[in-house]
């Protein structure tokens, strides 16, 4: 039981579990194909958000611009870039990527808290958008993001409910997921991120360039934002440049549920995965269990609490040696 309290990851599996048999008890067609794909369909963009908030979380920051650079990114790239699908995915990615390098530029250069430096591109990058590029719906995307947004890799008929699809652009979040998973875990940068997380002096003791790790992070964070973005609008089918404000808490609560440590240096992909799961998943249980969606923020921010107190809890129980320290030293008997 210990082993199970001190996994988060489990216990979000748990808490899903418990989620859908509860709610099926009383709608038996809430536990099916047509909940899943919903559920997945709701957290596409939301998974992509978390796991570039995951990666700068990790390495010792918390990044509050991911909205603004995804919004950016997308919107200029439907007002102003190709209107084919490659080019346009392609544009976005790059245009979150040079966004994250700007974070990154403030956060070094300036010497200043992740979240400050943040907060402060943040403000400039939404501004920016509504003064040179513009604040209106725009309702009809090019003709190929329209096809892409309505090319479905799955669709299930249900008996009470019609039929539910899954869009073929869960493959391309499954794939940025695995990419990030396997750069954290296989490559000597994916390592530094941690170490630096965990202890940033040490790290540079260690002859680890955090100054370059930090970039590094900064720029796949805004480019998994830019795409997001794209993402987002395609399968909207419309780009409001307005859509994402005020969402931040959502995707903040569900990589600390995922288990990522907020003061840095611990954190998984699939934990953030989890957490976003985790809240689609209530969010979508509250329309058959009547709840008004006006409690869906309660409903996040109490989970945001809860993971917190969490992982208080855990750290409390366990004794955490720093990444880079050395073993400690065997005791013989002379």
């Amino acid at each position: 039981m210990r082993r199970v309290m001190a996994n988060q990851e489990l216990l979000l599996v748990g808490l899903m579990a418990l989620l859908v048999v509860g709610v099926s008890l009383k709608f038996p067609d809430f536990f099916g194909l047509q909940t899943l794909f919903n559920v997945l369909t709701a957290s596409m963009v939301g998974i992509l958000f978390a796991v570039g908030v995951m990666l700068v979380v990790v390495s010792g920051g918390i990044d509050v611009s991911f909205l603004a650079v995804g919004i950016l990114s997308a919107y200029t790239t439907i007002k102003y870039g190709p209107q084919d699908v490659l080019g346009a995915f392609a544009l976005s990615t790059a245009i979150g990527l040079g966004l994250g390098l700007i974070n990154a530029a403030v956060v070094i250069v300036a010497r200043t808290s992740v979240l400050i430096a943040t907060l402060a591109t943040s403000s400039i990058y939404l501004g920016a958008m509504f003064a040179f590029v513009g604040g209106e719906v725009i309702s009809i995307l090019p003709q190929p993001l329209q096809t892409l947004g309505t090319t479905h890799l799955i669709t299930v008929k249900g008996e009470v409910r019609g039929t539910t699809s899954l869009n073929v652009l869960i493959l391309v979040v499954l794939v940025v997921c695995v990419l990030v998973w396997a750069f954290l875990r296989f490559t000597i940068a994916g390592r530094s991120v941690f170490a630096v997380g965990g202890d940033a002096e040490a790290a540079s003791r260690a002859a680890i360039s955090v100054p370059r790790t930090r970039v590094l992070v900064f720029a796949i964070a805004g480019a998994v934002a830019g795409l997001a973005g794209i993402i987002s609008i395609t399968l909207s089918g419309r780009a409001d440049p307005t859509t994402f404000m005020g969402r931040e808490l959502d995707t903040l609560a569900a990589v600390v549920l995922g288990g990522v440590a907020i003061t840095g240096g611990k954190g998984t992909v699939r934990g953030a995965v989890l957490g976003v799961l985790l809240i689609s998943l209530v969010t979508a249980s509250l329309v058959p269990l009547g709840i008004p969606t006006i409690w869906q923020r309660a409903a996040v921010g109490a989970l945001l609490i809860g993971g917190i107190l969490l992982q208080t809890s855990i750290s409390r129980r366990q004794r955490i040696r720093p990444i880079l320290d050395a073993p400690a030293p065997e005791v013989t008997n002379a």
